[in-house]
């Protein structure tokens, strides 16, 4: 019994501390891996801005993004619902239809902005951010207009802002679905540059009030088309990469990693200098697993660690995600959590934070995390489901996750993550039980819209 008072009183502490309303910023770099971070084992690549971060808040080894691609991650991570419930399930057509996180704060009195790539859903309207609770929106709102890193023009508010890049001829005719796309002609204005700006220009701005800004950055994902251009990691300079023996590609990519670590510095930066650094939340993931295109290699840089897999496979590679929280009036700094958790949490989370009740969701709150020595269940259970490639499903269970590639005479992989990360050795026949018994849940958890219901 006083263990149990014991943790309503420091869950209660962090609530009741958490009233004045600390700000938000969330940070989501785009296909960056597990291991593209130096605080999760790069060796290459130095990221002293987010390591800093990671030294003195929380660093996550087991978060788990809630897909494999871009669009139906961003709405797990808005909504709280997993790939097997939520309205956008792949990058193919669909609309966000739920509650999000943002709806949520700006009923509760927080200024709203979502700056950089929203991407959920497609052909999303304009304003369709402003239309999920963001009072102030700068970027790219459709995903393949974001794979333009020099655009004809940005989205503001659900306008288009001009910008003074001129399309190739080839590209200046494209589907209204996919309008933005391309590669430059005449290359002016770099769009991470502008985004970085108006993410500085709305913390000014909004210092004197509780806001939420999601940073949902577009690097370092490939400028895909510009790949056939030999400029598929398309960057303004190459800076200190220059003289690398490397691919142009990766030295690109390089590059990119420094400017989001460098973004990173010059917000804590700003924070300090603004005086609200200290109940300002800040937290930093990636989207998904490292992507291979644009002339990237996962493997060059390492960018997976010791895991298996990269985007779009629903192995760790695939999945496993960096998370760091930074909070200096409530986290003591330099821990480590091991606990499952996931992009499905964050709903959860932040309505604890502000003591209100949660729409319906499938995550679980991490306040208690945020207290040292406070743990998840054990034997958390996630699920993913992603429709390409012939379809993919998986579940995961405490240590265990059970993999099914197909639809139709699907082919099913048992592995022991903890024991196993690089998930190298398949236990399916050693483990029949536990097959039958995550086989189950693979059947039963996604609701009557998903193809693998009962499949």
């Amino acid at each position: 019994m006083n263990r149990i008072l014991l943790f309503v009183f420091l869950w209660l502490t962090v609530v009741v501390s958490a009233s004045d309303r600390p700000n938000i910023i969330y940070i989501l770099a785009d296909d960056l891996g597990y291991g593209d971070l130096g605080c999760y084992g790069q060796e290459t690549l130095n990221t002293p801005a987010i390591d800093r971060m990671a030294g003195e808040g929380l660093r996550f080894t087991r978060h788990y993004s809630g897909s494999t691609v871009c669009a139906p991650s961003r709405c797990v991570l808005m909504t709280g619902l997993h790939t097997g419930n939520c309205s956008v399930r792949g990058n193919g057509e669909a609309q966000l239809t739920e509650t999000t996180v943002a709806d949520v704060l700006k009923e509760n009195g927080y200024k709203t902005a979502c700056i950089g790539k929203w991407g959920i859903g497609h052909p999303p309207p304009l304003d369709d951010p402003n239309q999920h609770g963001f009072d102030y929106f700068y970027g790219y709102v459709n995903m393949y207009h974001a794979h333009n890193f020099y655009p004809p023009f940005m989205v503001k508010n659900g306008e288009k802002v001009a910008l003074n890049n001129v399309q190739m001829e080839a590209y200046r005719e494209n589907p209204a679905d996919k309008e933005g796309r391309g590669v430059a002609e005449v290359a002016v204005d770099y769009a991470p540059e502008l985004i970085g700006e108006e993410v500085f220009r709305f913390i000014r701005e909004n210092k004197d009030d509780p806001f939420f800004l999601y940073y949902a950055l577009n690097i370092p994902h490939a400028n895909n088309e510009g790949g056939r251009h030999g400029r598929g990691m398309e960057v303004p300079s190459l800076g200190g990469f220059e003289d690398k023996s490397w691919p142009l590609a990766e030295k690109g990519f390089a590059s990119m990693i420094k400017r989001i670590d460098d973004d990173v510095a010059h917000i804590f930066e700003l924070l300090s200098e603004l005086e609200i650094a200290e109940n300002t939340i800040v937290i930093f993931s990636s989207d998904n697993g490292p992507h291979q295109e644009g002339g990237h290699h996962a493997d060059f840089f390492d960018s997976n660690g010791n895991k298996r897999g990269t985007k779009r496979a629903l192995y760790e590679g695939g999945v496993r995600v960096p998370f760091i929280v930074h909070w200096p009036a409530q986290i003591k700094g330099g821990r480590v959590v091991e606990d499952v958790t996931a992009f499905q949490d964050w709903m959860p989370t932040v309505c604890d934070l502000i003591g209100v009740e949660a729409p319906r969701n499938d995550g679980q709150s991490m306040l208690p995390l945020f207290n040292e020595n406070q743990t998840t269940p054990a034997n958390r259970t996630l699920y993913w489901e992603f429709g390409e490639q012939g379809g993919k499903q998986s579940v995961l269970q405490g240590d265990w996750k059970l993999v099914r590639l197909g639809l139709e005479r699907p082919v099913y992989e048992l592995y022991n993550v903890v024991a196993d990360p690089s998930e190298e050795i398949d236990q399916l026949k050693q483990h029949p039980e536990k097959v039958a018994t995550l086989k189950a849940l693979l059947r039963s958890i996604p609701d009557e819209r998903s193809p693998f219901k009962d499949a």
